[in-house]
């Protein structure tokens, strides 16, 4: 007894579809309950050099400037 005329290889293609259809993994981000903590030392160290002329120098030695 047929119950539908489609041919075997449309029947397999429908069912082979459906399984990989069923089978497709799902990936779920969720967000952690607790806080993250992240303990970081961090050590910052700076030069800074500064090269003034003679005569801008002996300019700002003068006590009657400011």
């Amino acid at each position: 007894m047929k119950i539908f005329n489609i041919p075997k290889s449309t029947l397999s293609i429908l069912i082979a579809t459906f399984a990989i259809i069923g089978c497709s993994p799902t990936v779920k981000i969720e967000p952690p309950d607790k806080p993250i903590v992240i303990n970081l030392n961090v050590k910052i160290e700076h030069e800074i050099k500064i090269k003034v002329d003679k005569e801008l120098d002996e300019l700002l030695a003068d006590d009657e400037l400011f």
